[in-house]
């Protein structure tokens, strides 16, 4: 991995890499609640490993047993102070957006809960595993709040309107396996094994080209913003665009060899 990924510290959060992955845990207990200063640098830690061509993927993941992550600490906002909310609101927004355009797949390993702005930073991912003890849930208008990191946007496109309804109008709290059933996350595993499964998961990110991926996800995600008929020439451009990479060409002589591809992500 590049320098200027691995030689910085990050808040509350730690970095490690398993091959083309990079593995970050959210570390600040005992909630793994977000600060201002840890989304700043979760949107630095990203925007570090969109530089590196070595990550193909990253797994987010809580530290602990219990906690995925609890989102902000809400005393944070006990005096009503629009200055600080309106940082806060920032901040989360920022560093999720930016988790949501990394370039290549990400993957949340829900190891407990994930509730408001942890659900949200899940939610920002592009796949989610979930430990079967798992709750999940977008409390905030019970306390005056809303979900203002893109709750409200991606919950909707994930599990219909209904059931955003449910969860953000009711403040219902959903298991592990309503969470599967409903399509909030795509797979429910044992207690402990939510990181290993998203590596596993990973791997198989390892065996794309980079920059297929790349240009996949970026039309794959234009469908929520766009009308069907407004990315489909895109569709076709960017397939075409893929042809000025070396990984187009390696892709395909490495199938017609019967061997397997090296990525070069250029």
């Amino acid at each position: 991995m590049s320098a200027a990924a691995t030689d910085i510290s990050y808040t509350n959060l730690r970095l490690e890499t398993v091959g083309h992955t990079a593995i970050v845990t959210i570390a600040n207990p005992p909630a793994n609640t977000w600060t201002a200063e840890g989304l700043r640098d979760l949107k630095r830690l990203v925007e570090a490993l969109n530089a590196d061509k070595n990550i193909y993927s990253l797994v987010i993941a809580g530290e602990g047993e219990k906690f995925f992550s609890a989102g902000a600490d809400l005393k944070l906002f006990a005096d009503g102070d629009k200055v600080v909310a309106r940082e806060m609101a920032r901040c989360f927004g920022q560093a999720f957006e930016t988790l949501s355009n990394f370039r290549g797949v990400s993957i949340a390993a829900i190891n407990g809960y994930a509730m408001g702005g942890g659900l949200e930073c899940a939610l920002a991912c592009d796949l989610r595993i979930a430990e079967e003890q798992a709750q999940l849930a977008l409390p905030e208008a019970a306390v005056g709040l809303l979900p203002c990191s893109g709750g409200t946007q991606n919950l909707p496109w994930l599990v219909g309107e209904g059931w955003a309804k449910r969860m953000i109008l009711c403040g219902e709290r959903v298991d592990a396996e309503t969470a599967l059933r409903i399509g909030l996350v795509e797979e429910v595993v044992k207690r402990g094994d939510a990181k290993q499964r998203a590596l596993a998961l990973a791997q198989q990110v390892d065996k794309q080209s980079p920059s297929s991926v790349t240009a996949c996800k970026r039309l794959i995600q234009g469908a929520r913003a766009n009308p069907l008929a407004t990315l489909l020439p895109v569709e076709r451009e960017l397939f075409i665009d893929l042809f000025n990479t070396k990984d187009q060409q390696e892709g395909v002589n490495a199938f017609l060899q019967k061997r397997p591809a090296k990525w070069s992500n250029e």
